[in-house]
């Protein structure tokens, strides 16, 4: 019987030996962003942590998302989204810019617009590949290449404007660099890249013979005459362009997870094969309704939308500014990176903490965004909020 029992526990030791996570998996598994939103929802703080975006849904979009429901839009859709939507995306994208897809062979809706990035890096880049981004970074841009075992490659913007060294740029690019990454205007800087700047990078992309993937999530969140550049509008372009946007921050639906991406039609059969793989399709009653978002809406919809974020985004920064965090003021998106230096704490999520437990607003720390050693003395703040909610943050602010 002993020796039975030592066979025994011999074995399952054996087999507990090779349990373990994959090499992709992460030490860490909760994200700086979550884990301030868990500890704000724990202590029912204002969560100025995660882009949220809790502001009012356009009655078109979500009166359609009810009907859609009635009249029995819950099967299965086309792996790369429901006709109407994809032709609504296609004149979206003739409309803002001139550009044209062929809705049947150019256009995937994606399970948000994570999800088409990930579809693209997917059918386009292999293990041991590099992507240049920039940095300050988005962090799920960086942990999806590495999802794939591809290697992100940084190149730092400058401070305080996050202005382009098109000399670093071109330092960064090796031969095994398959692609850019561009994202404007950007999470977390809320820099939005300059004519120039972009043609800087698609000039190189086009001299290395690389694709250049743009996340556009924000692209009518620009203030203060700042213009969104579609980098597939370029000249020679539009055949290298991955453009992956979506509907989460304009509708105001960031649980709808509902998002799209546009390319060459080389690319889309074998983005549309990992979307499926993954995500099968996204969501159908919501494809309904942001179809009918993207053919009722005026184009004043969009304007009054950067209106309307640049009074949001000018309250923050007052409220940070007169408490000493230094902001820098963003030409885009909906966040503002602030220094935290008269914060207690030798870490920026230390600072963070502190902020929090001083007035219960969340922020994140700054070291979110960058490569490790950097960020340690910003904090960022979204201001993707209702008026009355962003109006009590900045006013318990104030008391620091």
């Amino acid at each position: 019987m002993a020796e039975m029992q030592r066979r025994t526990h011999t074995s399952g030791a054996a087999t507990a030996s090779r349990l373990s996570l994959s090499e992709l998996a992460p030490d860490t598994f909760q994200s700086e962003i979550r884990a301030m939103t868990t500890e704000c929802d724990r202590i029912g703080g204002i969560n100025l942590a995660q882009g949220v975006c809790d502001t009012p849904v356009p009655g078109v979009v979500e009166a359609a998302a009810h009907q859609a429901i009635r009249d029995g839009y819950n099967i299965y859709t086309r792996c790369d989204g429901m006709t109407r939507l994809r032709e609504a995306i296609a004149a979206k994208q003739r409309r803002d810019y001139g550009l044209e897809y062929d809705a049947e062979r150019e256009v995937l809706v994606a399970s948000g617009a994570t999800a088409g990035l990930h579809a693209a890096i997917m059918a386009l880049l292999n293990e041991g590949d590099e992507v240049v981004l920039f940095e300050p970074f988005y962090g799920y841009h960086v942990n999806a290449l590495k999802s794939v075992r591809v290697k992100p490659v940084l190149v730092a913007l400058a401070e305080p404007d996050w202005a382009l060294d098109v000399n670093a740029l071109k330092a960064a690019i090796t031969p095994r660099t398959r692609a850019i990454l561009l994202n404007s205007p950007a999470n977390p800087s809320g820099k939005v890249f300059t004519r120039a700047e972009i043609e800087a990078v698609a000039g190189l992309a086009i001299e290395r013979d690389l694709f250049l993937i743009t996340d556009e999530i924000y692209e009518y969140f620009v203030y203060d005459g700042a213009e969104h550049i579609c980098a597939a509008t370029l000249e020679g372009m539009r055949e290298r362009t991955i453009v992956v946007s979506g509907f989460s921050k304009t509708f105001s639906v960031t649980g709808w997870r509902l998002g799209y991406a546009t390319a060459d039609a080389r690319w889309m059969p074998a983005m549309g094969h990992f979307h499926d793989l993954i995500y099968v399709c996204a969501p159908a009653p919501f494809q309904v309704a942001a179809a009918a978002g993207l053919e009722q809406l005026p184009p004043s919809f969009y304007t009054q939308l950067a209106t309307d974020y640049q009074v949001k985004r000018g309250k923050l920064l007052c409220a940070l500014e007169e408490i000493g965090m230094e902001p820098a003021v963003p030409s885009g998106a909906y966040y503002i990176l602030a220094r935290a230096t008269r914060l207690p704490g030798r870490t920026a999520a230390q600072k963070a903490r502190s902020l929090m437990a001083a007035t219960g607003v969340a922020a994140v720390a700054g070291s979110a965004f960058f490569r490790p050693g950097r960020g340690e003395d910003l904090l960022r703040f979204c201001f993707a909020k209702r008026d009355d909610e962003l109006d009590e943050a900045c006013a318990r602010l104030r008391k620091l």
